[in-house]
């Protein structure tokens, strides 16, 4: 058993700066100090340059202070006399007394954003429900006036531009950690309970989330995309993604799709068909996404069969096993996984 050495909720991401390996194309990980792209990242991004300012100052002044120490020449006296000391206590007082104002003005104003980013100005437009697997994210999009609309897809999240979403986060295994730099703060996703997020993004556009809680040898490889849309860019999508995949007509794909059955319908599920597995991604609609294995490949018909055969080379200690395929058979899994889009 793994054991969880962490643990808790913070929905400050500056207070912890992960150390983690992204493609060239990815946010760097700083990304969010420099920016922000919705109403919950703003206030911690200011919070965060006014830390910022406030270690430097201190830096600044010890700095001076020392160098004034080392460049004061004090006047010529008996090495074993004693005297009373002058000044001394003045500069300690002032300076307790400036660092105390300093850091109850620090609180006061973590606090205040604390409350700012709590919860969204308006009601949420719409509900999602995220799990944290080793190491992927399953999304859960439920409806419950029409149930027939809930689908589930992973790695991506679609929002509306400039509606508020609710997130509810849950963990399969261990403490991760979900943050989109850019639109929020970080919320762990703890194993056993519901914790809640929300974000908003204020401009269409991609933005790279990672989970920053250590939770195993491809924590690095654990990230996702947030797919910031129009409103009716994102009806389209959400409207194709309900949709269950077409049965294959072909009888290459018919081969494509009795080997998918036989070596992969256990742990993945297809909408459509009789695959119904739970522990690995739904791939109904997996064409349609920019990223494989959470962020670590991306989305092209090769890398989705190198990923197939080579998992365990690509993201090794992962559920997903290397699948040996003969060349016909490769090509066969190949174009039936590609109409599934």
């Amino acid at each position: 058993m793994r054991l969880a050495l962490t643990a808790g909720r913070s929905k400050l991401a500056f207070l912890t700066v992960p150390f983690v390996s992204l493609p060239a194309h990815a946010d760097a990980p700083l990304e969010y100090f420099l920016h922000s792209n919705g109403p919950a990242a703003t206030p911690t991004m200011h919070l965060g340059w006014g830390l910022t300012a406030m270690c430097v100052a201190v830096v600044v002044i010890i700095a001076v202070l020392l160098a004034g120490a080392l460049l004061r020449r004090r006047p010529a006296a008996a090495p074993r006399a004693l005297g009373k000391e002058e000044g001394g206590l003045g500069w300690i007082y002032v300076g307790v007394g400036v660092s105390t104002l300093a850091l109850l003005a620090s609180l006061f104003y973590t606090l205040v954003t604390l409350q700012a980013v709590a919860q969204p100005s308006a009601p949420a437009g719409m509900t999602i429900t995220v799990t944290a697997y080793d190491w992927w994210w399953k999304i859960d999009y439920g409806d419950a006036a029409d149930p027939s609309h809930r689908f589930v897809t992973a790695n991506e999240i679609h929002i509306p531009v400039g509606v508020p979403v609710k997130i509810g986060l849950r963990s399969a295994d261990v403490i991760h950690a979900f943050w989109v730099p850019r639109l929020a703060g970080k919320t762990q996703a703890i194993p056993g309970q519901i914790n809640t997020q929300w974000i908003q993004a204020d401009a269409p556009g991609v933005y790279r989330g990672q989970c920053t809680q250590f939770c195993g040898a491809q924590h690095a490889h654990m990230a996702f995309d947030v797919v910031a849309q129009p409103q009716a860019d994102f009806d389209a999508w959400r409207d194709a993604q309900v949709r269950q995949a077409k049965a294959p007509v072909d009888g290459q794909l018919r081969t494509g799709q009795k080997i998918f059955m036989d070596r992969c319908a256990g742990c993945h599920a297809i909408r459509g068909s009789d695959a119904a597995g739970v522990q690995a991604p739904d791939l109904t609609h997996v064409g349609s996404r920019k990223q494989l294995a959470a962020g670590t490949l991306p989305n092209t018909p090769e890398h989705l069969l190198d990923w197939v055969q080579h998992a365990q080379q690509i993201k090794p200690d992962s559920l997903m096993p290397s699948i040996a395929l003969s060349a016909q058979d490769a090509t066969a899994l190949s174009a039936y996984l590609a109409t599934l889009r």
